[in-house]
Parts: structure tokens; sequence; C-alpha cells
């Protein structure tokens, strides 16, 4: 029975889909301006293991995780280039993607952006209008009346009257109240524009979500997710929006994952203490990036650091040692390894307990693999298929230890060294075989003589 820690309630709940087996889930994704830092790297894989973990349990999961594809940080950094803004978002849509790939991340099964929904957020805030949720000052702005919502601060837990102190109107602002929100902007000049009923303008960036979310998964939906640092405003302000103009419960659970930290502060763009994806796969391998951020359960922060990831690599190590030399057979036995999973990854999505119940299965495996060759085979084919969920372990065991080998060693050299040490051995020439392991530790390379014979992998 799986249970899901809802932001909403601050409780655990047993996940109840609205619509018999079927789930539908909205995560808010990347304002595509700059490539994806490590911060956005933890929340698609956070989205990905749930989705993985949903399917795998039997749900006919529709996920959607949006692009903001014209805010005001596109804007200027398009102004910067000196390109236009649907140009700079081309390219960085295509980066992104080629990151998510790189980490092995599913795509989700739709990916609306919300230029293509003008016409939805026009509707959705001409209702607000009519419903006395919104209004038009006359400047080309429009804006949510927070006092209206009775609801307001549901999710973060936040006051209106607290909210209000030390809350201003800005010069240029037309708002009734300083906590009111923009909806739809006039135009500014130089900047890109789109007609609507109250003048030419761009939208807000809560209504976005609103309207993608309500088009592609229907007015009340299962799962709505993001980072811990969206749930205000900007998700809280999604809350007011959609449930004034529907009258209905917009999200049934919320899902919050935790970010990366860089010695104690959050990891941002704003701070300008981020690391790009790309910048950290061209220094460690994806699996290991991947793996880093799978290992910490998703609400909790992780602080980013070289030991973290050495560690990271580290245990990944362990595993494909233990894959090492058997055979890709399906999984067989190791059953009570398969129910103890499942009981931590069904605890809210129990990441730590799961990874503690792999390290098990990894010592079962290398316990048996010298008596039961068989049943070792069977039980690192299970170490795979539980590895999937997390969306590590498929690769082969010597592709992943000696990555990085090439423009290092001469894979070929390091072969024939084996070769010329495994015949002094046979010939009992012990000083030619220990010269040629201390040729080969030279060259850092790690021999590993085993019941199957002896492979290599590069030291740390």
């Amino acid at each position: 029975m799986l249970t899901i820690y809802n932001t909403l309630s601050k409780t655990k709940e047993v996940f109840k889909p609205l619509d018999g087996n079927k789930v539908r889930m909205y995560v808010c994704g990347m304002t595509v301006y700059d490539y994806c830092h490590l911060g956005h790297g933890r929340s698609m894989v956070a989205f990905d293991l749930v989705t993985r973990w949903l399917r795998k349990s039997g749900y006919e999961l529709t996920y959607v995780r949006n692009i903001t594809d014209i805010d005001d940080k596109i804007i200027n950094r398009a102004n910067e280039n000196g390109e236009s803004f649907d140009a700079l978002t081309a390219r960085m849509i295509d980066a992104m993607h080629e990151d998510e790939r790189r980490l092995n991340i599913l795509k989700p099964d739709l990916e609306p952006r919300a230029t293509d929904h003008i016409a939805g957020m026009h509707a959705m805030i001409q209702t607000l209008i009519d419903k006395g949720y919104a209004y038009a000052p006359g400047n080309g702005d429009v804006y949510y009346r927070v006092g209206k919502f009775v609801g307001y601060g549901k999710l973060s837990r936040k006051k209106i009257e607290d909210l209000r102190i030390g809350a201003r109107i800005e010069v240029d602002e037309a708002k009734q109240d300083p906590l009111d929100f923009v909806l739809w902007k006039g135009v500014k000049p130089g900047e890109p524009y789109w007609d609507s009923p109250w003048g030419q303008g761009r939208p807000g960036w809560h209504i976005e979500c609103s309207v993608m979310s309500t088009c592609c998964l229907g007015e009340s939906f299962d799962i709505h997710g993001g980072g811990s640092d969206l749930e205000f405003p900007h998700h809280e302000n999604e809350i007011a929006q959609s449930e004034a103009a529907t009258g209905k419960q917009y999200a049934n659970a919320w899902m919050h994952c935790g970010m990366i930290r860089i010695n104690g502060e959050k990891m941002s763009k704003s701070l300008n203490n981020f690391f790009t994806i790309r910048d950290v796969l061209d220094k460690y391998h994806p699996e290991v990036v991947r793996y880093l951020l799978v290992a910490s359960h998703y609400r909790s922060a992780i602080n980013y650091s070289e030991d973290s990831l050495r560690d990271a690599k580290g245990a990944l190590e362990r595993f494909y040692h233990a894959l090492r030399g058997l055979p890709r057979v399906a999984a067989k036995g190791g059953e009570e390894f398969v129910e103890r999973f499942s009981v931590a990854m069904n605890d809210d999505f129990g990441t730590p307990e799961a990874c503690a119940v792999l390290f098990d299965l990894v010592r079962e495996i290398n316990r048996l693999r010298e008596t039961d060759a068989e049943a070792a085979a069977g039980l690192a084919g299970r170490l795979r298929e539980l590895g999937d969920v997390l969306g590590v372990l498929q690769l082969e065991a010597d592709d992943f230890l000696r990555a990085g080998a090439e423009g290092k060693v001469d894979a070929a050299e390091v072969e024939a060294l084996i070769q010329a040490r495994l015949q002094a051995r046979t010939d009992k020439n012990w000083a030619e075989s220990d010269r040629i392991r201390d040729q080969l530790t030279a060259m850092g390379v790690v021999l590993e003589d085993g019941k199957g014979g002896t492979t290599w992998r590069l030291a740390d």
C-alpha cells in the first residue's frame, strides 16, 4: 500500500487515485533561459523515480511536466545575447533534453509550453474576473484578488495578515492590495507580446501552470509536484487561481522535493552558487550523479560536495563488482529482497532504505558466486531489476568500472600485459608477475583476480 507525504495536509496519506487505477501527475518544469543546474536535476530525477515506481506498481500514469518559455529572465537573457526569445528557448530546451538523456530520465508523457496555451490563459483570467477574483485596472495588467480567496495559505500555512506586514505596492503597479499578484502583464517597449482582451502583453508565471495542468489533466488531478522552493508563492497561487476558477479541489496530493545545497545554501542561479548538470557530468559518470540524487530521500536536502560524489561512485562500484562476471539472465530468487524493497518504496518512496536492500542483495550475490553461480546470476538479475526502478545498474559492469579509461590507458595494452602476467604465473615466474602488476599499478590500473579470471579497472 503506497503512502505519500502530502504537503497540503503535512502528513503521510494512503494514495488513492481519483479515477480507478489511472494516475494524473503534473510537475513544474524548467524556465528555459539557461542550462539546467544540478538543483533542476534533483527535481527531474525525483519525479522520474516517482514515475518509475508508480508504473512498476501497476498504475496507469499520465505524467505532465511543463516548460516555461516566456518570462522576465528569458526576455533579459535574449536581449543580452542579441537573439529572439524563442531562439534562446529552443536552444535551452534541446540542452535540457540532452541532460535528461544522459541522466537516464524518462520523457514525460506531455511537455506543454506556456506560449502554446495563451488562449487558455485568457479564458481562465476572464473567468476569474467574472467571479470577482481578478480585476483589470485599465493599464494593461490584470491582478488576482488574494483577499477574496478564503483558503489562501492552506498549502504553505502562511496567514494573510502576516504576509501583509511589510508588503508594499511598487510605484509602477496598480494593485488594490500589496498581496495581489499579476495574471497578465501589459506590454513594455521591446518585449514580446500577445493580444488579449486587456491589451497587448504576456502572462504572469503562476497562471501558466494553472492553465497547462488543467488543460492536460482536467480540473482536478492526483499529484502536483515540484521543488520545495515553489511551495510559496507559486503553488499557493496556483491553488488560489485554479480553485477559484473551477470551484473544485485542484490537486489531491502535493509533493515537494528537497534542494541541493552548497555550504548550507540552496543551489540557485540567483545566488551564483550553482553547477550546471553538464559541468558535473564533465567530471563524473552520469550514473554516479544520478545515484547521488536518488540515494537520499526525495524530500531531504542534499549537500553537494566532491566527497558526496565520491561516495556515490563507491556505492555503484560495489554494485557493479557484484554483477561483474555473471551472465545476464532473468531475475530469479531473492523474493525477500523484493518485498523489503517494495515496503521501502511504498513508504513515501523511501530510497535510502531501498538502497540498503540493494547492498544486502550484493552481499548475498558475493556469498553465492563461488559456490552457486546459477543462483548468483539469478540474484544479479534481481539486482538489475530493482536498480532499474532507481534508474541505475543497467550498464555492463566493465563499461561502468572502466569508464573514463579512454584517453588515460590503452585497453589493448592493458589486456596484453594481463595475458603476459598470466603466462608468468603459469610459468611460476613470480618476479615477472609482480613486475607486470607494478607496471599496471603505475598506469593507474587495478587488477582483480577471481575464480573467473583477472579483470581490471581504473584506480579512483
